[in-house]
């Protein structure tokens, strides 16, 4: 409705309402990690289990209120990087409104769009492998830390032995970042490269697929990750065995899942598909000139 309307800038209009929401997109997603909080502290100061019981039930909502507020982002991510692929083939091109649609349709005059579309779908699916892989690397060096640490005597109380929390947040803000590296590369690299390489034909094909595979591998992801986590604490509550049973095990190798996939790579391929079209509209004056 908005490209018919305004054109283009109908569409990026769109995409700044929808950004307009910021105050209670960031009030759902706070939710969450308030109320999970709450649920730890309450454990650590062994407070009554009805306590945790309705700070848990509060925490499978905040789960729900998480992925709403992530659908309003990826929606908006989503206007973002398409008002941003519309620039840049007007750049690289300097035809009319409707200029891009006419390149992938006209296979005559390039029989690049349809590589670039198979690349550009395939790039979230790398990028969240490695995203994927990075916190279970993590977690796995936390798991190392915590286990020396039990190996010196914490558990039995010895004297002198306390809990090293500084090591653990150490481990985690160090791998953060270093782990981060190669998706961030590949990201800004995937522009570059087979823009130079192969021409700013193809690199509408490859906005183009990363868009419409990322938007709905987020989604996915967002909605997915949120189900684990609830199913886990549904069977916590007594449902299908309770905590211990087999059902519970198997809600539990879920979460595991579902935890970075709610909250690590479907919110970063938001990022993912806006910097590449952002990296394509930097680099089209090259690629026109080219």
């Amino acid at each position: 409705v908005s490209l018919n309307l305004a054109g283009v800038y109908g569409v990026a209009i769109s995409a700044v309402g929808m950004l307009a929401t910021l105050g209670i997109t960031l009030a759902t997603d706070a939710y969450g990690p308030v109320v999970d909080n709450a649920g730890g502290i309450a454990e650590m100061a062994e407070l009554d289990p009805i306590v945790r019981e309705r700070t848990d039930a509060l925490d499978a909502l905040g789960n729900t209120t998480a992925a709403t507020g992530k659908g309003f982002a990826i929606a908006s991510a989503i206007l973002t990087a398409l008002s941003l692929l519309v620039a840049f083939q007007k750049d690289v091109s300097g035809d009319g409104e409707h200029a891009l649609v006419a390149d992938i349709v006209d296979t005559s005059s390039t029989n690049m769009v349809m590589p670039g579309l198979l690349i550009g779908a395939l790039t979230p699916y790398v990028f969240s492998g490695f995203t994927m892989l990075a916190v279970g690397k993590s977690a796995g060096a936390v798991i190392e830390e915590v286990r020396r640490q039990f190996r010196l005597g914490l558990i039995e109380g010895s004297d002198g032995i306390k809990p090293d929390y500084a090591a653990c947040v150490h481990i985690v803000t160090k791998a953060s970042l270093k782990e981060m590296i190669a998706p961030g590369m590949l990201s800004i690299a995937i522009p570059v490269v087979f823009g130079l390489l192969l021409g700013p034909q193809c690199l509408v094909g490859i906005l183009t697929g990363g868009i419409i595979s990322g938007a709905l591998m987020a989604i996915m992801m967002s909605n997915a990750g949120g189900a684990w986590d609830n199913c886990k604490k549904y069977i916590e509550g007594g449902a299908f065995g309770g905590k211990g049973s087999e059902c519970h095990k198997a809600a539990v190798v879920g979460d595991t899942v579902g935890d970075p996939f709610k909250d690590t790579s479907g919110p970063a391929l938001n990022i993912l598909i806006k910097l590449m079209s952002i990296v394509s509209l930097v680099m089209a004056p090259v690629l026109k000139l080219s």
